[in-house]
């Protein structure tokens, strides 16, 4: 028996939203099919199959549907891709313009990626790309003609295999409903008002490091971040930052709150509390991670699995980053999801 054929749609939406709004959006896609994932922050895919019966539409003319719902309704433009799987619609909405929509039909797929450069793929930087052009791989029609063995010394076994994946247009993944306002937050109290740096900068390396673990425990990644930090005389300050791709790696998300906490000047600032925030969640195997050719990456996130296998059998205490080893300058910890 042929399976049947999936409809992938992904809508950018072309809107500064609150988090109210954005549940809004999502409500109104979930009124055309119950397959919708949230992709924060401006974006949403629907798997139409389903639906096209419902409405005896086209799966382009659904598509145009929703995107009429989401102008009457909230006045919000958008443009879309359409096509197979999930990572051909991102793809297709990416190339088009404000109000367009682009449909990739599965058998013209092959035909649509081949000429395109290789870096529209996702996940694949400028190192990556600059690398596969330096050996003549420019195009994913390239890639995808190149044989594994190849890509593999170039590569390494595990990135050639999923560039390779890519290049030939296969996404497995599945539009899985969910909500978009998950979120995950660490505080720290500190035993008395703190003016040293150092001890500021331990405490956030420390909330970095226990969301980074519970995000690994529960299979999720995060890609923006909040660090919010309270004063003696109860006043706070807050800053945010968008991750360069969805992580759950601690140094990654250590690199962007340290940022965040240098950013604050808090050289004279007597603190009392930090709290560590951590939004737009997502399940770790819908996120793209990012082609590096560092093995110094792979090496940390190896030493990563170990430790928290280890954190696992031996407890929490078990393994933690040397520059918390000889100092714990806690009075609480909390750690909430929301």
């Amino acid at each position: 028996m042929t399976p049947r054929q999936r409809h992938i749609a992904h809508l950018h939406l072309h809107a500064a939203l609150s988090e109210a709004q954005y549940d809004d959006m999502i409500e109104l896609a979930s009124g055309i099919t119950p397959h919708v994932q949230a992709v924060p922050p401006d974006a949403v895919q629907l798997d139409l199959t389903s639906a096209l019966r419902y409405f005896d539409l086209s799966p382009y003319d659904v598509v145009q549907l929703a995107k009429l719902r989401l102008k009457a309704l909230y006045g919000v433009d958008s443009s879309a891709g359409l096509a197979g799987n999930r990572m051909l619609a991102a793809m297709a909405a990416d190339v088009s313009a404000p109000g367009d929509t682009t449909w990739v039909p599965a058998e013209r797929a092959a035909a649509w990626l081949r000429p395109r450069p290789v870096a529209a793929l996702p996940g694949i930087g400028r190192t990556t790309a600059d690398t596969l052009n330096k050996y003549g791989l420019h195009t994913i029609g390239q890639v995808a003609d190149t044989p594994a063995v190849t890509l593999q010394r170039l590569l390494g076994t595990g990135q050639a295999r999923l560039l390779a994946e890519r290049a030939h247009g296969r996404d497995p993944r599945p539009v899985t409903p969910r909500e978009p306002a998950a979120h995950l937050s660490a505080d720290l109290v500190l035993e008395r008002d703190c003016l040293d740096p150092a001890q500021h900068h331990r405490a956030v390396l420390e909330l970095a490091e226990r969301i980074g673990q519970r995000l690994r425990g529960e299979g999720q990644v995060t890609s923006r971040l909040a660090l919010t930090v309270r004063y003696a005389d109860r006043g706070s300050t807050t800053r945010t930052r968008t991750s360069a791709e969805p992580t759950s790696h601690s140094s990654a998300i250590a690199a962007d709150a340290l940022g965040l906490l240098a950013g604050l000047g808090l050289q004279r600032a007597r603190v009392r509390a930090f709290v560590l925030r951590a939004d737009g969640l997502l399940p770790a195997d819908d996120a793209y991670r990012q082609l590096s050719l560092d093995p110094g990456d792979d090496r940390a996130r190896a030493a990563e699995k170990a430790a928290d296998r280890a954190r696992r059998r031996f407890g929490p205490g078990a393994v933690y980053p040397a520059a918390l080893a000889h100092v714990r300058p806690v009075d609480s910890r909390t750690l909430t999801r929301g």
